[in-house]
This record gives structure tokens, sequence and C-alpha cells, in this order.
């Protein structure tokens, strides 16, 4: 297990790759996951990509194994959990690497948190892979509902939950429209309840928020970087017309909607995904 100490948090790392020096004989591509998950359900995707990319998986500050210190420390405490900032972390977190240029492939929150990162710093994007992402029209019932219920989902995490059989079924149930092997399942209901209360918690109102509704359409208007936007036909969690909404504001991103699944299209349909990952990054199919 590796770690890199980024603003005062020691961030869980790993390569996936066939090359003995990482970063130096093929490009690389960086994995960023969504809310109260961790890298691990990138690393299939990694592996079938390491032929061509060095692929660099990490754990957002606060989620899977990069946990923050106890006590939390003021300045990390300060650091907050706008969209910004952990798109400040992460070219921390490559300036620690010592990698210029990558690839960017990031799924839900983590996807806008690179939209972010794509307009700070474009010039470190070759291309970009955004996942399950788009803009959401700003509703005060409906979010102040939404928060409600996410404060409570945050705060009841009990973790003999994921002792019980079936409750990783019942968990992921709203986010997929294909069923998962139940260790895929399993392992993301072990990140939910291991995600610090804190960062659960202040990503939520940071993702979903009236800031992001105002935000966020003028951070897709000015990408520059060439950018691939996959959504899932059914997916409740970020419903692909709001995909279409964000791809229609910019000619640099290309839309594909993946028919038949839900919030995690690269795990429910793993070969049509990489067939439109390989297609936009113009690798042959056959390699």
């Amino acid at each position: 297990m590796s770690y890199i100490t980024v603003r005062g948090v020691d961030h869980y790392y790993e390569w996936i790759t066939t090359s003995d020096r990482p970063g130096a004989e093929k490009p690389v591509m960086v994995f960023v996951h969504g809310w109260a998950g961790s890298a691990r359900y990138w690393e299939s995707t990694a592996q079938a990509l390491k032929q061509e990319f060095d692929c660099l998986l990490y754990d957002l500050r606060g989620f899977g194994r990069s946990i923050l210190p106890a006590p939390v420390p003021p300045e990390v405490t300060a650091l907050g959990y706008e969209l910004e900032s952990y798109a400040d972390d992460l070219a921390l977190f490559l300036d620690a690497l010592g990698l210029g240029e990558v690839y960017l492939n990031a799924h839900s929150a983590g996807a806008s948190i690179a939209v972010f990162f794509l307009n700070r710093y474009p010039e470190r994007v070759e291309r970009a892979i955004l996942t399950c992402n788009g803009i959401f029209e700003y509703n005060e019932r409906a979010f102040a509902a939404f928060y409600q219920f996410g404060g409570y989902v945050v705060r009841f995490r009990p973790r003999w939950l994921g002792k019980i059989p079936g409750v990783d079924r019942l968990f992921m149930a709203r986010f997929l429209h294909r069923p998962l092997p139940h260790a895929i399942s399993q392992a993301f209901l072990e990140d939910f309840l291991i995600a610090d209360y804190d960062t659960a918690l202040g990503t939520i109102y940071t993702c979903v928020s009236k800031k992001a509704v105002e935000v966020m359409p003028g951070e897709f208007a000015q990408l520059q970087v060439p950018t691939l936007m996959v959504s899932g036909e059914y997916d409740q969690i970020i419903p692909a017309e709001m995909g279409r909404q964000a791809a229609a504001l910019n000619p640099a991103i290309e839309l594909i909607v993946m028919s038949n699944t839900g919030h995690f299209p690269m795990l429910e349909d793993a070969e049509t995904y990489l067939q439109h990952v390989r297609e936009f990054l113009q690798i042959p199919v056959s390699a």
C-alpha cells in the first residue's frame, strides 16, 4: 500500500500498469472516484487499459483509505469540502509524484472535481472522460429534502450493517440498472461505512447545492480539453438528461448515453464502456 502526504492528509494511491517505471514510458491515466467511494471500483477499468496507460488510482481526502488524521488539525479542516479544493488536492498530488500532463477518467462527484481541475489546470490534461455527471436544476424544496435524507444516511452507518447478508444489494439498488457481483457491491458498502463523517456530509452540501447549480454550467462551457461524457440511460442519481444539458454547452464535449445502464456504466457494461473510451482515445480496438 502506497501513501503520499498532500496538505496534511496521507493519500492512498496505487499503480496498475505493465511498466517497471510508472509515469516514465507510457501516458498516465488518473482515475477519480465519486462520493463516499474509493478507487477500488476503478480497478477493473484500469486493468483493461494498462497496456496503453500507466493507470493511477487514488482515494480522495476523507474517503476510502485516505483517512484524515485524528484529531483533525485545524489546517486540514480549513481546506473545506468545495470541489475546487479537491481539484487543488489533485494538482498537488500529481506534483508530489512528479507527473505533468495526464489523462483523466472521473466519475460522479469525482467528475465534478475533474471539471474544476480541467479549467484550473488545462495544460495538465491531454483528454478527459467524465462518467455520470451533468448539470442540476435548483429546487429549494427538493434540495432541502435531499440534505435532510443525506444527513440521516451519513449519521446512521453502524459498521455491523456490512455483515448483514443482502444489505450490499439493497444499498446499491438505487445506483444500478444491472446487478453487480457481490464482492463489488460489498466493497461499495464498506467504503460508504468508513467514509469520514464530516467529509461525507460536507461534500453532499458542495456537490448538490445552489452554488454548484449556478457555477457548473459556466465551468462546462469553458472547458478546452477534449472531453468524453458518458451517461447511463437509467441513471437515477444523475440522469442522462443532465449530461445532455452539459454537453450542449460546449463542442469540446462528446456525449455518449449507454443503454441499459445506471450510475456505474463502466461496471454494468464494461465491454461497451471500454469500446467508447478506446474510440475516444483513438486506441485500436484490437490492441
